[in-house]
């Protein structure tokens, strides 16, 4: 459920508007779980937003399997309604997965969809789920979008419970100005539900269905801007309050009581944060509300952004450290070594507390005896003072015309201190290529020897991708290299074949023994750029796992681009 609830398709928003056969058709599809939305939502939606009326027109009859272009196969129907299918594809060119929407040719918004997906994939901002292909071929349109199996729908955060100040921040902050970059471009969403947000495992929100989700439906509003602009404050209230902000239940979410009207989140909850309430409120532009706190509504995405700007920035929480357990003193170190009797117990028998010994003074010296001895002992002192002081003299000495003399070779630093151990080099045991957003989680396993093989002319090298950013498809790729043990690093050599490529140094954590399968389980220590990179962090660090994740690809093969990886050098 939760992997499905991340394809790049609208799943889990579906409307209470569909005819009871797409009801049926989606129960079969494959089990999901749908929000039906309210009276009010499908009739007219947010401010004067309105629905077709176009008569209903049966989905395609496809099955899984089918392949599209000779290169998508259709793998899961994800929903089925008003005429259209979503569905779980493969694409088999680029080895990956991708949502697609499917309408027929002759469906009344066909032509609507194709302009819509067309305008949506030619904005290219990576906060919006990716448009990748819109075509009309053999009677069918479809529409091909990014799948993000790593992300979660918003819908899922929230019936976990509401989000901490911090998360809900984030999330007014990351929409509200991927929404004002939008509409600059003349593109709104106007179905902008908890089921169109995505959160990746970076922490980065993501939208879905810009403009498409819309166009499928039919959906068309006045004013548009408006429109996303309180859908972005009814979100930003659910986070806080887990309640959606309206008298009916919505989205898996229980409405406000009947009657009461709009009223604030932190006087539905306690202990939310004040500033942000206010902000939901003035989004939502209740204007009785925010009067009394004498701050204007945001009515478009461009306010709301500056409104989050101006405010106090919300720190995450600070992370929490287990303090560890007192220290023991060992036995010897409380003074009763040499007082135990049978080995292993104390004298007086168990439970007693042990003593610390009391020094006997060793009695006077009589006599001329004594008074021998005493000059004696004193002798020989001035005789190690002597001594000492001589061998003091002598390091001094020595250790100046060390300095003069080039040819000395010095062990020591001025304070008697060692000197630092030279670097060596590590040696690596394994490695294995590292893809945790690809559909099948491998880039290029083959070649991955020829990365630290010692060789210079061979390379390992990704996938080819349509930008530098790997097409906006993921962060990035790279590869995991095992060192047989924690040992400590001080830096890592990358050389690159094909032009300047971007790379982070990130690591596991030292305890770590086995390689972790997802980017959270590596820490950034270091990041360049070039072709010959030395990945330097501030200090030494120790691990076993050692990750080169490549961020930014240089041009090849023509419109590609790919990373070519010729040798990795570590030392320690």
């Amino acid at each position: 459920m939760a992997e499905r609830s991340t394809a790049a398709v609208d799943v889990a928003d579906n409307g209470g508007d569909e005819p009871p056969t797409a009801k049926a058709d989606k129960a079969t599809a494959d089990g999901l779980s749908k929000t039906p939305r309210t009276a009010d939502e499908s009739a007219t939606g947010t401010d004067g937003e309105r629905r077709g009326t176009d008569p209903a027109v049966a989905a395609p009859e496809l099955h899984s399997g089918h392949k599209l272009a000779r290169r998508y196969r259709l793998e899961e129907c994800v929903t089925r309604l008003d005429g259209f299918s979503s569905w779980r594809a493969v694409d088999e060119k680029l080895r990956r997965a991708v949502g697609v929407h499917l309408l027929p040719a002759d469906h009344p918004r066909a032509r609507s969809v194709l302009a819509a997906a067309r305008s949506a994939a030619l904005l290219g901002d990576p906060r919006f789920v990716q448009v990748l292909d819109a075509v009309e071929e053999n009677d069918l349109v479809y529409v091909v979008q990014e799948w993000l199996p790593d992300s979660v729908e918003l819908t899922a955060l929230l019936a976990a419970g509401p989000l901490e100040p911090h998360d809900a921040y984030q999330l007014v902050s990351q929409l509200s100005q991927a929404m004002a970059a939008a509409h600059r471009e003349g593109l709104a969403h106007l179905r902008l539900t908890p089921g169109a947000v995505l959160r990746t495992s970076s922490g980065q929100y993501r939208i879905r269905g810009l403009a498409v989700n819309a166009a499928l439906r039919g959906i068309r509003a006045d004013r548009p801007q408006r429109t996303d602009t309180e859908a972005i404050g009814a979100l930003l209230y659910a986070a806080l309050t887990q309640r959606w902000p309206y008298d009916t239940d919505a989205y898996g979410l229980s409405g406000l009581p009947k009657g009461v009207g709009l009223i604030a989140p932190d006087q539905v909850r306690a202990g939310i944060h004040r500033g942000l309430s206010e902000l939901a409120m003035r989004a939502l532009v209740n204007d009785g509300a925010t009067a009394s706190r004498q701050e204007p509504p945001c009515t478009t995405p461009d306010e709301l952004a500056a409104a989050v700007a101006e405010m106090p920035r919300i720190r995450p929480p600070e992370p929490s450290f287990v303090s560890p357990p007192d220290y023991q003193r060992t036995t010897y170190q409380q003074g009763t070594y040499g007082q135990q009797g049978v080995y292993g117990q104390q004298p007086g028998g168990p439970g007693t507390v042990p003593s610390r010994p009391v020094p006997v003074p060793p009695p006077p010296l009589q006599g001329r005896t004594g008074k021998a001895l005493k000059w004696t002992v004193a002798a020989l002192l001035i005789a190690a003072l002597g001594l000492g002081s001589w061998q003091v003299a002598d390091r001094v000495l020595g250790s100046e015309n060390n300095r003069d003399d080039p040819g000395t070779t010095r062990t020591t630093n001025d304070t008697g201190d060692k000197a630092p151990r030279p670097a060596r080099p590590i040696a690596v045991v394994g490695a294995h290529d590292f893809d945790p957003f690809g559909s099948d989680r491998s880039e290029k396993p083959a070649g991955i020897s020829n990365s630290y093989d010692g060789d210079p002319g061979t390379y390992w090298n990704t996938d080819g991708y349509l930008s530098a950013r790997l097409g906006n498809l993921k962060p990035g790729v790279g590869i995991v290299l095992d060192l047989g043990s924690a040992k400590q690093v001080r830096s890592v050599k990358v050389s690159f074949d094909g032009g300047d490529t971007s790379v982070e140094l990130r690591a596991a954590s030292p305890g770590t023994t086995e390689q972790p399968t997802e980017l959270t389980g590596f820490g950034k220590v270091a990041e360049g750029s070039g072709t010959d990179v030395t990945l330097k962090p501030g200090k030494p660090f120790r691990t076993r796992y050692v990750l080169v994740w490549l961020t930014k690809l240089p041009p090849s093969d023509g419109s590609f681009f790919r990373g070519k990886v010729s040798e990795i050098k570590i030392t320690g």
